[in-house]
């Protein structure tokens, strides 16, 4: 059996986290997913996310292509991830190329094209100027 392995954020769910949720099971018989812990996001982005870890750790955990879910608490501590999992293969998105082949000692590292024109930061961002736009239209009303 291959297990694959993953890792995300996976706020403000789309159509991009379904693609390479799926990609990433078609290479194996098994899909792990790691998803950031609340604190691990706002180390990397600056921002907590909008859904709470557990209701993500939940959405994903739903995802027909999913058969486990775990808190990704660190990036240190990705190589012991994939260690206690077993995992054959990590699949990162292409964003990402190069920067984790350091764990081909442990598995092998596939890297898939990320889905164009759709991004969570820009999602939100546009999220947020549409109501700052609107409310600074509302307010001058």
């Amino acid at each position: 059996m291959t297990t694959v392995i993953t890792f995300g954020t996976f706020d403000v769910f789309h159509v991009g986290h379904v693609n390479v949720l799926e990609r990433a099971r078609e290479l194996g018989d098994k899909l792990i997913v790691g998803v950031s812990s609340d604190a691990l996001n706002y180390s990397k982005k600056g921002r907590n996310p909008v859904f709470s870890q557990e209701e993500r750790m939940r959405i994903i955990n739903s995802i027909h292509c999913v058969d486990d879910v775990f808190l990704e608490e660190s990036l240190e501590l990705k190589g012991d991830y994939i260690a206690a999992h077993n995992a054959d293969i990590l699949v990162m998105g292409n964003d990402w190329e190069g920067k984790f082949d350091h764990y081909r000692e442990l598995c092998e590292v596939v890297y898939l094209p990320r889905t164009e024109g759709v991004s969570t930061s820009e999602i939100i961002d546009g999220i947020l100027s549409y109501f700052n736009k609107n409310s600074v239209e509302g307010a001058s009303s």
